[in-house]
């Protein structure tokens, strides 16, 4: 191959990584993003770490309160007539959803036999400041015990990515149990962040959590199945019938900067934004909305 040629095979590499860059672009159409109040944070974590608490749950709150405290942060204000759910529920944040946020009723759900209720207290020194009800089912399988409208508010924390075989199922019935124009507060990793971006440059898995739970511990669903990019998450709540309010992410603390990925990823032409570890986001109901139920990007047929 002569010099003329090899420069012209060069010039059509480079445009037709340019064409790739600018499709992905423009298939990757994210909503506008949230500049998060960080006015509260410091004294939301306060509010969480005076709660009577296990050693396993203060270990939890060490390393997640941070992450709590934003959530709260995000989370919707209500009112004394207005109700809100929280799946996976472990009575964190949940009793300051009363308290602090102002709902009137609060409803937990976690993972466990179908068709049992638990009464769940939270106590500060000692006495007992909140109570709430919550539902055991599966949040991927079993229909959701509650009418269609019945709540204002749904809270999925840290559960979209360790479903094993049909995420859409908890959005679809998270929209159904929604009041029309509810909204769904939804928070979990993400899988394009820069460390992401480091870890699979450097030959390691690119999840930002990827390991197991010891098999003693008995957490068979302790590990994350598959974690999602802001543009797969974006995507899959249209399909269910929402439409993204807003959608940010934010770097976990104490993290490696991983500025060199940061760079690349410019240099390359990609979008640097919504790069942070940790995804937030608050979708809203539909209600003329329809509904693919199993969208092509995560089901094969």
């Amino acid at each position: 191959m002569g010099p003329a040629a090899r420069f012209v095979l060069r010039a059509v590499r480079r445009l037709s990584r340019e064409i790739d860059v600018r499709l992905a672009r423009e298939e990757a159409a994210l909503p506008a993003e949230l500049r998060p109040d960080d006015s509260q944070l410091t004294r939301y974590r306060e509010l969480l770490e005076a709660f009577d608490r296990e050693e396993s749950s203060t270990g939890y709150l060490k390393v997640h309160g941070a992450r709590l405290a934003r959530t709260l942060s995000l989370t919707p204000k209500g009112r004394p007539d207005q109700a809100i759910l929280e799946l996976g529920c472990y009575m964190q944040i949940t009793p300051l959803l009363a308290s602090e946020l102002g709902y009137g009723s609060v409803r937990g759900a976690y993972f466990g036999e179908a068709g049992r209720t638990e009464t769940r207290l939270a106590n500060v020194q000692g006495r007992e400041v909140f109570r709430c009800e919550v539902d055991l089912f599966d949040a991927e399988t079993d229909p959701y015990p509650y009418a269609e409208g019945s709540f204002d508010l749904v809270l999925a924390c840290e559960i979209f990515e360790h479903f094993r075989t049909d995420p859409m199922h908890m959005l679809v019935e998270s929209r159904r149990i929604l009041k029309p124009g509810g909204g769904l507060l939804l928070t979990t990793p993400n899988c394009a962040s820069i460390g992401s971006v480091a870890r699979a440059l450097r030959g390691e898995n690119p999840q930002v959590f990827a390991q197991y739970a010891l098999p003693d511990r008995g957490e068979d669903r302790a590990a994350h199945v598959r974690e999602y990019t802001p543009n797969e998450l974006d995507r899959a709540l249209r399909c269910a019938g929402f439409e993204t309010e807003w959608l940010f992410t934010e770097r976990f603390e104490g993290v490696a900067t991983e500025t060199w990925a940061l760079e690349l990823i410019e240099q390359a032409g990609f979008d640097p934004r919504l790069r942070g570890e940790q995804i937030y986001c608050l979708a809203r109901k539909r209600d003329d909305a329809e509904v693919e139920r199993y969208p092509a990007f995560l089901y094969v047929s």
